[in-house]
């Protein structure tokens, strides 16, 4: 299992914040481990929705079939999903108030048979790299 979380404080207020983090049609703009969207991206947010998009982690591109499982707006979504070879994703976005800001964290979290040893450790440290570099650009846009 590899397993990462990231977070930023912001100078916006957390509905602005949430606003742009969840604005799925909005993740290309920052998130680096989006690549695409198979078929249309969510845009009704509640638990069971469902949703294809595909990911990349260390230059490997893995389709994966989204599922909402937790929806708290404007605070909290967390989503699961399977892709390719078993690999199972869980991705949770958050927003939280920070004096007259906002903090926004992503926790990432990738299990599956190819996800063991030496190469779980090589996915959770270029995850968490990508998803560093992913809430800098995120900051831009809500600054």
């Amino acid at each position: 299992m590899a397993s990462v979380s990231v977070s930023v404080v912001l100078p916006s207020e957390p509905q602005k914040t949430w606003d742009t983090l969840a604005d799925a049609a909005r993740w290309e703009e920052w998130l680096s481990i989006h690549q695409k969207w198979k078929g249309e991206p969510p845009t009704d947010y509640k638990v069971g929705t469902q949703f294809s998009e595909v990911v990349s982690v260390m230059g490997m591109a893995n389709k994966i079939e989204w599922t909402l499982d937790e929806v708290d707006i404007p605070n909290r979504m967390k989503m699961s999903g399977t892709g390719m070879a078993g690999v199972v994703v869980e991705l949770a976005l958050a927003v939280e108030p920070d004096g007259a800001g906002s903090k926004a964290s992503i926790e990432c979290s990738f299990t599956g048979a190819m996800i063991v040893g030496p190469i779980g450790k090589a996915v959770a440290k270029n995850a968490k790299a990508d998803l560093e570099s992913s809430l800098a650009k995120f900051s831009e846009l809500v600054a």
